[in-house]
């Protein structure tokens, strides 16, 4: 008997672009995505620890890292 093993790969889309891609939530995660947006060295294929890495270097306020919080969550059900 031949045992094929189809192991299915998901490709994850990097949490920076798919951040990039949110618009019209009406929640703070659309005015994070609307500044990294508007910044061209935003971490488009960063995870959520190099977005964060990067907005501590911009020195981002609290509110900032309680987004991207959130935003992982909503990334990670994706």
């Amino acid at each position: 008997m031949i045992d094929h093993d189809e192991t299915q790969v998901t490709k994850v889309e990097p949490f920076g672009r798919w951040l990039l891609r949110q618009r019209d939530r009406g929640d703070w995660i659309d005015a994070l995505a609307e500044s990294a947006r508007t910044d061209r060295r935003f971490p488009k294929d960063g995870d959520p620890d190099v977005v964060r890495q990067y907005m501590n270097t911009m020195q981002a306020d609290g509110d900032v890292f309680a987004a991207i919080d959130d935003a992982e969550l909503d990334w990670a059900a994706y």
